[in-house]
């Protein structure tokens, strides 16, 4: 089969120490009569070959020079420098050199300086790394974004049948990626929202996510686990969802509580800051997570805990936790620059938060939704439903609610 990719594909490296295997990978490719840009953004020794972009004009564009970085000898700011650098390289020459995808190796320093930039393309872009740091935890190498890592097994210090074969399934991979047909839409031009789910919320999102088909809309879903309300964020940020029902917002008590499920302080206010139509509950805000029972923290073992399964403790949030986190609710909702509606469950927000449940506790939930009624100003429509957040009764609600703030913006626009 003939390849084709519409541009060249990036090669990220340090041709000081990785240009061996850099100028595998280029070999690989060319075979394939494939076009490349090699990068350099090696801050040691000198390149193995001259760079189609030159780690000089990196340094530069991250704020110092090459001879500077080398001249101060410190390892870890230089690679920061290359960090920004290579990330305002992408972002400024990525589109219009028309570059298919990027292929990046390294070790810890490489490797973080390939996933900073390639964090900064958007979604679908072919990414992928091979990495030393690729069996372990590569949270922080990948982020919100879809980068593939791809463990080197044997370290990058040198070809030989380990690494030769690594690299080139790694060449292989990249080049199918770029050159092979996408895959076909099959959502025509519906628009997409985004929506928030735990476990303890599942039934009411999918709920949700029959009604706003039923609608015309596609509904993209992703779990409150840190991540994924980091990637819906990111989404909106993009552009590709026009609307968010935001049900699930269990990742502000990871963050007030301490737990391993955070998806940072700036959760919750994207979609505001884009002005897009955003309907907000309080799912699962009675829990923080924490893993294996022995590792919740010594303070927290006199609460309520519940042993979710044998890799997740819950702990229950209290009144005054849940009062905080009704006020952060209220206050990110308050600066929304488009339309907003809040939506409670004023029956309970989790599947173990009703009568008979091990977190069924209604002074607590009663702090979080006095708290939000308290904080909110005129901007923001609140509306109370007499109905467990898992009832279908109450998935109708968030659904009409979104629909009517929707048809209001599109008339105001006309």
């Amino acid at each position: 089969m003939q390849l084709t990719a519409q541009g060249p594909i990036a090669l990220v490296g340090t041709l000081d120490t990785k240009g061996g295997e850099v100028r595998f990978l280029k070999e690989r490719l060319d075979s394939m009569d494939l076009k490349t840009l090699v990068i350099d953004v090696g801050i040691a020794g000198v390149p193995l070959f001259e760079a189609d972009v030159r780690r000089e004009e990196i340094a530069v564009r991250g704020g110092s020079s090459i001879e500077a970085l080398i001249a101060g000898k410190d390892r870890g700011s230089a690679v920061v420098f290359m960090q920004s650098g290579l990330s305002n390289w992408m972002l400024e020459s990525f589109g219009p050199l028309h570059i298919s995808g990027v292929l990046g190796i390294g070790g810890s320093a490489g490797t973080s300086i390939a996933a900073t930039a390639m964090r900064q393309l958007p979604l679908g872009i072919p990414k992928l790394i091979v990495s030393t740091s690729a069996s372990g935890d590569t949270r922080p190498h990948v982020g919100t974004s879809d980068i593939i890592m791809f463990p080197s097994v044997a370290d990058l210090a040198g070809l030989n049948r380990i690494t030769r074969t690594i690299l080139a399934n790694a060449a292989n991979a990249i080049a199918g990626m770029c050159c092979l047909p996408p895959a076909p839409a099959v959502d025509g031009e519906r628009p997409c929202l985004g929506a928030t789910m735990f476990g303890v919320t599942t039934p009411c999102v999918t709920r949700v996510r029959e009604l706003v088909e039923e609608a015309g809309y596609t509904l993209l879903v992703f779990s409150a686990n840190g991540v994924g309300g980091r990637v819906m964020e990111q989404l909106v940020r993009d552009h590709m969802i026009e609307g968010v029902i935001d049900i699930t917002t269990t990742e502000l008590a990871d963050e007030l509580g301490g737990g391993i499920l955070s998806a940072g302080p700036d959760r919750l206010e994207q979609a505001g800051r884009s002005g897009i139509p955003q309907v907000i509950s309080v799912g699962a805000l009675d829990m923080v997570n924490f893993g294996p029972m022995d590792t919740v923290p010594e303070k927290f073992r006199s609460r309520t805990l519940y042993r979710h399964n044998s890799a997740v403790t819950l702990m229950r949030t209290t009144s005054s936790e849940n009062a905080i986190l009704g006020r952060q609710i209220a206050e990110k909702a308050n600066f929304s620059n488009g339309p907003v509606t809040i939506v409670l469950p004023l029956k309970g927000v989790s599947a173990i938060d009703c009568p008979g449940q091990p977190f069924h506790d209604p002074d607590a939930d009663g702090a979080l939704f006095e708290a939000i009624r308290t904080n909110i100003n005129s901007k923001v429509k609140l509306v109370e439903v007499d109905a467990h957040i898992n009832d279908p009764a109450f998935a109708a609600r968030l659904v009409a609610e979104y629909l009517e703030i929707k048809e209001k913006k599109t008339n105001d626009v006309a």
